[in-house]
């Protein structure tokens, strides 16, 4: 084994060059400066319809970064080899939830315009009134600044302890990743979960769903999957991770991604058929909402484009192991993802049907601009991927 290890070449670091886009980080940071500046006015100018606008688009990011610390952490507690080299992706945009935290307090402050039951005294409805151990301002934010810490403390944990292994590689650093993992693991289960439930579940402070945090998750996951697709082959468009990403690799993430589209639809559907069965008024709610004039119409095409379409077309074994067409599904999938958190979101607003605002776009430019802008930033200071991994070898070899 150590001759074996020893004929094999150790791969050098490939970094990517910030001068060379300079251009395009300026014009992303310019794009993020107008759409925050037109955030600000329509925060002022119609603070309630932009405070459910900025909501949707920040859970459509959020889950996306959620999604790549998620791959992270399970990159690490499974000891997998395959993913070594697109791992340094995950970690750079798992650390955009730092960026998220700040994002998330223009939600608080127009939290009067988003949940109702900030806005409702004690006494004055009794359903409520048995929740308020649970829902109540002071809590809801201590859960908040709970959440947040974990996933900014964890994501950087594993970035720095990743790049430091790049120096000597020290199988030490591993084992600290590891670690870190195990102990994520649980963490983010719970903080997913319950993060769901605190920004997105009670906007509707009747309706709740035990299913709730997975349905969350499982939409998180295969959309950040398909946002892996996307940036490892605009890394490799620009002439980056030629000969370390190969087909094999988008092969497995084309698997996920299909194995993703078919848990999602699963837990839909399970929610869905449960709650229509029981026919209880208080957890029917939420979806009578949805099948309301034209919310109908937009959640059948969710419910078509984000599994029936991507599920025929990712089991076929030729699509994932072309990056061109599977870049296509990987976008699609990520679009439904934004659609569908325009579905869970915009409904507790605009009930009676489909009502697209400005503020809805100028949300999704401002923060994904920002993003963005942040990412570029960070790309270029390690390297693109893992270049002192113990398994890397085994991921430039993979086969599947």
């Amino acid at each position: 084994m150590s001759d074996r290890s020893q004929a094999l070449p150790t791969p050098e670091g490939e970094y990517f060059e910030g001068n060379r886009f300079a251009g395009l980080s300026l014009l992303v940071g310019l794009v993020a400066f107008v759409a925050l500046s037109l955030s600000v006015a329509g925060a002022m100018i119609n603070p309630h319809q932009f405070g459910f606008s900025w909501l949707f688009a920040f859970a459509f990011y959020f889950t996306l970064c959620a999604g790549c610390f998620f791959w992270t952490i399970v990159h690490y507690a499974t000891d997998a080899e395959w993913s070594v080299v697109v791992r340094r992706q995950l970690e750079n945009i798992a650390c955009l939830l730092a960026v998220m935290a700040v994002f998330f307090l223009p939600i608080l402050l127009l939290r009067h315009h988003l949940y109702d039951w900030l806005n409702i005294p004690p006494g004055k409805e009794a359903s409520l009134d048995s929740k308020r151990a649970y829902l109540n301002w002071d809590f809801f934010l201590v859960r908040a600044i709970v959440f947040f810490g974990f996933f900014i403390i964890a994501s950087q944990l594993l970035r720095r302890f990743s790049v430091r292994q790049d120096k000597d590689g020290n199988p030490q650093f591993t084992i600290w990743l590891r670690k870190i993992a195990f102990a994520s693991l649980p963490m983010f289960a719970l903080c997913l979960t319950f993060g769901a439930c605190d920004w997105l579940m009670s906007l509707n402070y009747r309706w709740f769903s035990t299913m709730w945090g997975v349905y969350i998750f499982a939409g998180a996951a295969g959309s950040s999957m398909s946002l892996l697709v996307l940036v490892v082959s605009a890394l490799r468009s620009a002439g980056y991770l030629k000969e370390v990403v190969t087909v094999e690799h988008y092969h497995i993430m084309g698997k996920w991604m299909l194995a993703f589209c078919v848990f999602w639809a699963y837990i839909g559907f399970s929610q869905y058929m449960l709650i229509w069965y029981a026919n209880m008024p208080e957890e029917t709610q939420y979806f009578i909402a949805r099948n309301t004039e034209s919310w109908w119409a937009m959640s059948m095409f969710l419910v078509i484009g984000r599994f029936f379409g991507p599920f025929a077309i990712l089991l076929l074994r030729s699509i994932k192991q072309r990056p061109r067409q599977l870049c296509y599904v990987a976008a699609w999938i990520v679009f439904m993802q934004m659609l569908d958190m325009y579905i869970v979101v915009l409904p507790a607003l605009h009930g009676t049907g489909v009502h697209v605002s400005i503020w809805d776009l100028v949300s999704v430019i401002a923060i994904g601009a920002t993003l963005g802008f942040v990412y570029l930033r960070i790309l270029g200071k390690t390297s693109l991927f893992p270049m002192r991994d113990p398994r890397l070898i085994g991921s430039l070899k993979l086969t599947n």
